[in-house]
């Protein structure tokens, strides 16, 4: 009976959604309805579906998993990176972006840097969507497993299945109803978040023996508060948690500054005006979530520590677990407990909506249209946008399989992937008109490669060089934009005079 609860009560979250993608796809009328929602999103929408398309499925499994199984340093550090990267993103890109790319008239983020830098040939569009392709497949890969664990760990569903289901209802409502049904559905998934969070964390707090008693069985492991120590489980001992990697967590922020599926939120706004408004919302919602599912985490070990739940395998399912605890208190709970477990699903659709219909753009309008130089019809971008949805979907299917993959750590890889890549060419590109296009497509070729030998080359030597693979990609890729820019000729007066016209209508 429980089950069946709360089987339905996601049955009909998943129906409200489609039903969203039905009603807005009849709104699409060319390109830039369906992949920036004709620029009419309003301020609400824009903050709340930014931060719901940025927090994935690593809000509620992975980050308050971290925090279970190691103690507070690691997930406060990168919280903290992520808060601050908001903040500023908000703060410095969100409205000369919105300006500078309706000046230009760019509907996406390569057609952006291709007519900011009079890229003729395309190279640097094809580069930009080429890497938004690399990344995205991956990032949405971790969406569709983190589906698959929940349906698995909850109804027995076997691990695949799960997968296959939601990969179908996020492309069904994406394919029909493009950017005004993914960013409607965005916001509607960060309200289900917040219910999520504050209803788990009552709930465990209540279980655990009190607010009190949380608190006092964190103190009492080793390191586990502690911001330059973090918990080994294993030995029962507190680990050194060195200043260099706490560094390196806040570096998650720089990754702001290159992510297209947030950057389109503040093209897509209706009046620049209001992205203070946006700006304000979304900083305090992030902060907030970010804060509770941390603490969560906390929680959880709590619950395990007084025999109020048996110790996890997988530290990512705390939230999963405590919800299924909930739902076996009576049918209002077990409606309660879907709405958590809904909530679970929106942090991860909310992001792989937003990454497919970012790769589609770049595929449709990018390489094929603007790069390799095919005229098509509104209808004929459309199709082939749908075509790529899906295509990206198989290939995210097949790379989420392995159901021991950990959320955190694809995610992790391809949020340093974005920063490194577009974080700094974005910067420079928005506040430095000596900027160039070699400059840019330096930087962004730099910054990908430093991710890619980083991670798997020089990171495993260990010691200091075992640091986030973002930080060093970020600032390796501001030096040859810097570097290149100044060696290379100066851009045209066409171009300084489009950039001193955003700086200007920005400040």
């Amino acid at each position: 009976m429980i089950n069946a609860i709360i089987m339905g009560t996601i049955i009909v979250y998943l129906c409200l959604l489609i039903g969203v993608g039905v009603y807005n796809g009849k709104k699409n009328s060319n390109t830039e309805d369906f992949y920036l929602g004709g620029r009419r999103m309003g301020p609400l929408v824009v903050a709340m579906s930014a931060e719901a398309s940025d927090m994935s499925s690593w809000l509620l499994m992975g980050l308050p998993g971290v925090a279970y199984a190691t103690g507070l340093a690691d997930p406060f550090w990168t919280a903290a990176g992520l808060a601050l990267g908001t903040y500023f993103n908000w703060l410095l890109v969100s409205r000369r972006l919105r300006r500078y790319s309706y000046k230009v008239d760019a509907i996406t983020v390569p057609s952006f840097l291709a007519k900011r830098f009079r890229d003729k040939k395309n190279i640097i569009t094809a580069l930009a969507a080429l890497v938004i392709v690399i990344f995205f497949i991956p990032y949405t890969a971790s969406g569709f497993a983190a589906c698959g664990k929940l349906f698995h760990s909850l109804f027995g569903i076997p691990y695949m299945t799960g997968v296959l289901v939601f990969a179908v209802v996020i492309v069904v409502y994406t394919i029909i109803g493009g950017f005004s049904t993914v960013a409607t559905n965005d916001f509607i998934q960060s309200v289900v978040m917040s219910v999520a969070l504050i209803s788990i964390t009552l709930y465990g707090v209540t279980h655990a023996g009190g607010f009190g008693a949380v608190i006092d069985n964190a103190k009492a492991l080793p390191g586990y508060l502690n911001l330059n120590q973090s918990f080994d489980a294993v030995a029962g001992a507190a680990v050194e948690y060195p200043a260099l990697k706490s560094a390196s967590m806040l570096a998650w922020g720089f990754g702001y500054f290159g992510m297209p599926h947030i950057l389109v939120r503040f093209m897509s706004i209706e009046d620049e005006k209001k992205l203070k408004l946006s700006r304000r919302i979304g900083s305090i919602w992030v902060v907030i979530a970010m804060t509770v599912a941390v603490f969560i985490g906390i929680v959880g070990l709590g619950m395990t520590n007084a025999g109020a739940m048996e110790s996890l395998e997988d530290s990512e399912t705390v939230i999963v677990v405590i919800a299924r605890m909930l739902s076996q208190h009576g049918a209002l709970p077990a409606i309660l407990g879907g709405v958590i477990l809904a909530g679970i699903l929106a942090a991860t659709m909310s992001t792989a909506d937003s990454q497919l219909l970012v790769a589609a753009s770049g595929v449709s309008e990018n390489i094929i249209q603007d790069f390799m130089g095919i005229k098509l019809s509104e209808k004929k971008s459309l199709s082939i946008a749908r075509i790529t949805i899906l295509v990206i979907s198989v290939v995210g299917v097949f790379l989420a399989r392995d159901p021991n993959s950990s959320v955190f750590g694809i995610v992790s890889f391809a949020w340093a992937g974005f920063g490194g890549s577009f974080g700094a060419t974005m910067i420079c590109a928005l506040f430095w008109k000596r900027t160039t296009l070699q400059g840019a497509l330096a930087g962004m070729v730099a910054g990908g490669a430093t991710v890619f030998i980083w991670k798997y080359a020089v990171a495993p030597m260990g010691g200091l060089l075992n640091i986030y693979e973002l930080l060093p990609a970020f600032f390796v890729s501001l030096a040859f934009v810097i570097v290149v820019s100044l060696l290379t000729k100066a851009p045209e007066r066409e171009i300084i005079d489009e950039f001193e016209y955003a700086r200007a209508k920005s400040e």
